[in-house]
């Protein structure tokens, strides 16, 4: 796997302040699941207890479930690279992600943010869905390769899901030669819990845009939001050392306004009935 194809490594060498900001795509950027959408393009059934049951017996990493079926399942063997292109492009993408892409690559003042895409999603699927926003070469998804004349998928070459995530991202940091403290990590669920704690280990920087229970307790952030300018507030205030009030303006600067800026802090808990007394 080539993980410096249109980097611009020599260009990167050097910046005092060089980050690699990494970000998953299903319902992190999106607001679909690319799954649910192919199964509805194919008329394929029962998806959400196909992916539960592959969960229960730990048989693929989270987040390669639909790899594995659209490999073995008989209702998705049917799939080819046009259905993965088709479903780019129905889904539904959280707003400005192409403001955050110009953001992020200006820079903000001395910092720098290489942005890429990460995710177990079908590769064509995050390329159809962000043509013209995010390059190609920024996007690393599960990789299939294809029979020549049928077009059907032959097999599996890499599933970017739990470890596989972790494995694409310490590839990039090398690439980039961004030291393991100025890599950010943007995620929304149990796929991205092995990706976080790596980052986080290696004194990283990790955003939730969810507040699911598997990961909203291990991310440093959680910023909830259908747009996807929102995870620069964590940055700007964490990483730039922004006050609130001049990111605001940054945000009206574009025409953008702040509506709301709730910070909360969320506990889950279960609580069950009292313990009968003893006799």
């Amino acid at each position: 796997m080539n993980l410096t194809r249109g980097l611009g490594a020599d260009r990167l060498v050097g910046m005092l302040k060089q980050y690699l900001l990494a970000s998953d795509f299903d319902q992190t950027l999106s607001f679909n699941d690319s799954g649910r959408v192919l199964s509805e393009l194919l008329g394929a059934s029962h998806f959400a207890e196909k992916v539960a049951g592959l969960s229960r017996i730990n048989l693929v990493q989270q987040g390669g479930e639909l790899a594995y079926l659209i490999l073995h399942d008989p209702e998705y063997r049917r799939v080819r690279r046009e259905h993965l292109r088709e479903v780019g492009r129905r889904i539904r993408l959280k707003r400005n992600i192409d403001l955050l892409g110009r953001f992020l690559e200006d820079g903000i003042e001395d910092h720098r943010f290489a942005f890429f895409v990460v995710s177990a999603a079908p590769e064509e699927v995050i390329q159809s869905a962000l043509a013209g926003i995010v390059p190609a070469d920024h996007i690393y998804g599960t990789r299939f390769r294809y029979d020549p004349d049928s077009g059907e998928v032959e097999s599996i070459e890499r599933v970017p899901a739990g470890y596989g995530k972790v494995a694409v991202l310490e590839e990039l940091q090398s690439a980039l030669q961004v030291s393991p403290d100025h890599v950010v990590y943007v995620g929304d669920g149990s796929s991205d819990v092995h990706a976080m704690l790596h980052v986080n280990r290696r004194e990283g920087f990790t955003i939730a845009v969810s507040e699911a229970r598997q990961i909203a307790p291990i991310a440093r952030r959680t910023v909830v939001s259908d747009d996807a300018l929102s995870v620069l507030v964590p940055i700007l205030e964490e990483i730039a050392g922004w006050p609130g009030t001049r990111i605001r303006a940054l945000f009206e600067s574009q025409g953008l306004t702040i509506h709301e800026w709730d910070k909360v802090r969320t506990d889950w808990l279960t609580i069950g009935d009292p313990a009968p007394a003893r006799p």
